[in-house]
């Protein structure tokens, strides 16, 4: 193809995709390109964990490689089954699979074991004394070298016998760890003499009991990717400087070494990512749980109603870069309208109702109206609509005395049914002891079904709901969570949390082709927002729907903003 139309718009960066193809050029991995993506099972994954599948699943797809999903389950204090299961769904959902290639660190514990026994016969490990404050204050800090332990120097037998002491369970915790023996006068933290394998009397959710020494993140972490042929080991910017020591602990024992690569990780506006806070939200019961809708879960999301493609274009839109930044959440909820303005069907919900009757409207009368399903597809076709005397109509779309520029109804005026007829408002009835307006009365005019016969031009579109058709629902409102977009900033974040994150409407009337939808079916419900059927509380004779996002989307006045 010749270069790229200027009007074609520029494919975001990637630096590791260059990367990837100058080893390719070159034959480095003899042509190969083996990713992989390595969850701690220790909580649900979020919309950060998503732009890293995006990138290892992605790129083993791109050039015909494969990408393994493997559990760095080395913390056996906060594991668990659920947390593995609920990472194999995200993966699938998000479109991804692994294929026969599901592996565990906890695969290879006896392999990590014996290396570590080979590092301690060559002098390069050795078992340590130190209590961990000690171990700490040992360590050094960015501007004075650290101190050796008086425990560095022991023989190789001793070491030896005390590691396999270690695993037979003779100590208690805290007691001894296994250290890298590498450079305590280091500049990067990292290399001083770091810990291989700590005491945890704990059951794994994997190996039971047969294991009471367990491998810390880096020691297991590279080894791992070794066994499996990793070529291309992409992790988040953090472990930059981690990586010094992935490279020696392979150098050290001489095995297959690929290539660790380090990206920004994804930080999203209004919103936390730490696994430990989202695990305190949960444990506060200031959610309902991991997958309550509000959350940056995957399985939050999905319950709320965004698609794995609007997850997808989203982490393709925003590219692979070195430098963090954090992206506006509107950025997100702007993928997710562009794919929900094409696939959901229309409907027509009243979420606030307010009574109206027709006065000359044949008591009785039930009409048909056609309803288009999605402008934007007419292959989605069209849809039957009820329509009789009493319906229902947004309390917002009746003013009894209405703002300058109002263009829906109000004593006099003349408002459009959405795909039924103009109507003009002769009166209201209001509840005597507090003057609510429960009752709006109108007039129709049957020469204006389908168009304006008589030429009156009308401002205002409202929609309805026919009373005696309507299904009678509950509807969740959701919003941001927190009310600043660095929650992680502030000095307590839970105080930014908003407490109008959720609004719950009952009695919520809609039109009757929404009645006994399978749980995740998504609409937009017009002039309101996107909704869909919510996963886990609709039940047959009470449907959930949960609002997904609004109509309203402020991306492109942000990127107008930024000078995009």
């Amino acid at each position: 193809m010749g270069a790229m139309s200027r009007n074609e718009p520029a494919k975001p960066s990637n630096f590791i995709r260059e990367m990837v193809l100058e080893d390719l050029r070159t034959n480095r991995f003899g042509g190969k390109v083996i990713t992989r993506f390595p969850p701690e099972p220790n909580g649900y994954l979020h919309i950060g964990h998503a732009k890293a599948i995006c990138i290892d699943f992605g790129l083993a797809q791109e050039f015909g490689g494969r990408c393994h999903l493997r559990y760095d389950d080395t913390n056996p204090t906060k594991e668990s089954t659920e947390y593995v299961e609920a990472i194999k769904a995200d993966v699938r959902w998000l479109g991804f699979d692994w294929g026969e290639h599901l592996y565990y660190a906890s695969d290879y514990f006896e392999q990590l074991y014996e290396w570590a026994a080979e590092l301690i016969k060559a002098g390069r490990a050795y078992v340590d004394d130190l209590p961990q404050e000690e171990m700490r204050e040992y360590r050094g800090t960015l501007t004075e070298p650290g101190r050796e332990s008086p425990s560095r120097n022991r023989s190789v037998d001793a070491n030896l016998d005390l590691f396999k002491r270690m695993r037979d369970g003779e100590f208690e915790e805290g007691t001894k760890t296994l250290r890298a023996k590498i450079d305590m006068a280091s500049g990067n933290l990292n290399l001083r003499d770091p810990v291989m394998y700590r005491i945890r009397k704990v059951p794994h959710h994997r190996t039971g009991e047969k294991w009471c020494i367990y491998p810390t993140y880096d020691w297991a972490h590279g080894q791992s990717d070794s066994i499996e042929g990793i070529t291309h080991s992409i992790c988040t910017l953090e472990y930059e400087d981690h990586r010094p020591l992935y490279d020696w602990f392979l150098a050290e024992l001489g095995i297959h070494h690929p290539q660790q690569i380090e990206f920004a990780r994804l930080s999203l506006s209004h919103t936390v990512m730490s696994k430990r806070m989202l695990l305190e939200l949960v444990e506060e019961g200031r959610v309902s749980g991991w997958d309550d809708p509000r959350m940056p879960t995957l399985a939050g999301l999905r319950r709320r109603g965004y698609t794995p493609e609007a997850i997808r274009d989203f982490c393709e839109r925003i590219g692979v870069a070195k430098a963090d930044n954090v992206v506006d959440i509107a950025h997100l909820e702007h993928c997710l309208r562009d794919d929900l303005n094409r696939r959901a069907e229309r409907r027509m919900a009243v979420l606030r109702p307010l009574r109206l009757v027709i006065e000359n409207y044949p008591e009785g009368k039930v009409e048909e109206m056609e309803g288009v399903n999605n402008p934007e597809d007419s292959s989605m076709g069209t849809r039957r609509l009820p329509f009789s005397r009493i319906l229902y109509i947004e309390q917002d779309d009746f003013r009894e005395s209405p703002p300058p520029k109002y263009f829906r109804l109000a004593p006099g005026a003349e408002v459009r049914l959405r795909y039924a007829y103009i109507v003009k408002c002769t009166g209201v009835l209001k509840e005597r002891s507090t003057g609510e307006i429960v009752e709006v009365r109108c007039t129709y005019d049957p020469a204006t079904i389908g168009g304006d016969a008589k030429g009156r031009k009308v401002k205002g579109t409202i929609h309805w709901v026919s009373a005696a058709h309507a299904v009678e629902a509950e509807v969740r409102l959701y919003d941001h969570l927190f009310l600043k977009p660095r929650p992680d900033e502030e000095e307590d974040w839970k105080t930014c949390l908003n407490p109008d994150s959720l609004q719950v409407l009952t009695g919520c009337k809609l039109e009757p082709s929404l009645k006994g939808d399978a749980p995740g079916s998504r609409y937009q419900f017009e002039r309101q927002g996107y909704f869909c059927v919510d996963s886990k509380d609709s039940r047959p004779g009470h449907p959930v729907f949960n609002r997904t996002v609004g109509l309203r989307d402020t991306w492109a006045k942000i990127e107008r903003a930024e000078g995009g």
